[in-house]
């Protein structure tokens, strides 16, 4: 089949989806992007055959799922001696608490005495591990042989060990009772057959639970591909429709606006008449209430009889107007006249003044 057949048809749409959602990084990849580069996709189907989910290559998921193996192994191993060690430190510990109350057996001394003296010859040995894999020299000159001469008896060892059996085996029963009732704190009241019935069981349950929260994880980590997939959409779909939007509003209100303007225009211009009007019929109805047909005849008496004085006042100036005007028609005589005038007239004055402060002296 053709990449461009191949990817046109839904059965190569969904595996290429797959493949872009789980063993690929998020790409945000659409079907119109796929479907656009035909050739790409047939390059993603292709890589699909070499990876695993994961987006490992097979070779590589083939040596680590290996050495997953080999380290869980490992891990198991030292749990196991790791465990054990902490038990024997803990009954260490316990038989110092006890010590104090000064009610220990002999038996229980030597045990616990040659307990530790087996504890600590084993751990310094270890600690200055084999001697041909060496470059430094020991330390104070300590080596394992001198060591191994620490041991106590192999009498005591053995007795030791037949006494620490049951004691590791009850230390260990009591953490897996607790680690129950941590679990499931129902549990607490049962009886200790039951207990160990269902501590049997306990391991499966934590695997399962364990597989149940990794699978809860893979489905929270394809969720959020989904995710981060249909926000990248909706962006774009929201982009597209705000753009039909701006188109609507530049295409249809921008072409009605003007329409609307005149319209709203008219509107306010006979609001606007219309106030006017009413505003003049208040001001009529005020005034007929305020002024009655005496008041009206009495001012339209008073004003005929201004008008007859404005008349006559009229007719008066207009007589001055003439005169003036016949007075102008002299001239600059008619101004020498009329500065000669004003100077007899100050001088006659002058004199009248004078003649009755002249008859008041002579008085």
């Amino acid at each position: 089949m053709a990449s461009g057949d191949f990817c046109s048809s839904g059965e190569g749409m969904e595996i290429l989806q797959q493949v872009c959602s789980k063993q690929l990084p998020p790409c945000n990849l659409s079907e119109e992007d796929l479907l656009q580069n035909p050739h790409f996709s047939k390059l993603l189907l292709s890589l699909s055959q070499h990876m695993d989910e994961s987006g490992l290559s097979l070779t590589l998921a083939k040596e680590q799922a290996q050495a997953w193996k080999e380290v869980r192994l490992h891990k198991t191993t030292w749990l196991r001696s790791e465990i054990l060690q902490r038990v024997i430190q803990e009954l260490l510990v316990d038989y110092y608490v006890k010590t104090q109350d000064r009610n220990l057996t002999s038996e229980d001394k030597k045990f616990h005495e040659t307990l530790e003296q087996r504890l600590l010859v084993t751990e310094l040995t270890q600690l200055l591990g084999p001697s041909q894999e060496r470059e430094v020299p020991p330390l104070l000159g300590l080596e394992k042989v001198d060591l191994l001469e620490l041991m106590p008896p192999s009498e005591d060892f053995m007795w030791m060990r037949a006494r620490l059996l049951p004691e590791v085996e009850e230390q260990l029963k009591k953490k897996c009772f607790t680690l129950l009732c941590y679990h499931n704190p129902s549990s607490d009241s049962d009886s200790e057959t039951l207990k160990a019935a269902k501590v049997w069981n306990l391991a499966e349950v934590l695997v399962g639970e364990k597989q149940q929260c990794q699978d809860a994880k893979s489905q929270q980590k394809e969720q959020m591909v989904l995710l981060e997939k249909k926000s990248a959409t909706y962006s774009q779909v929201l982009l597209r429709c705000l753009a039909l939007l701006q188109r609507l509003l530049q295409e249809h209100r921008l072409k009605t606006q003007s329409e609307l303007d005149r319209i709203n225009a008219q509107y306010l211009e006979v609001k606007c008449s219309a106030m006017i009007l009413k505003l003049r019929m208040e001001e009529l109805k005020i005034l007929s209430d305020t002024y009655t047909d005496e008041k009206v005849e009495v001012h339209r008496l008073i004003r005929d009889r201004l008008e007859g004085a404005i008349h006559l006042q009229e007719q008066d100036m207009e007589k001055s107007r003439q005169v003036l005007n016949t007075y102008e028609v002299l001239g600059e005589e008619f101004d020498r006249l009329v500065k000669e005038y004003t100077q007899l007239k100050q001088a006659t004055e002058n004199k009248r003044w004078a003649l009755q402060e002249f008859n008041k002296a002579c008085c």
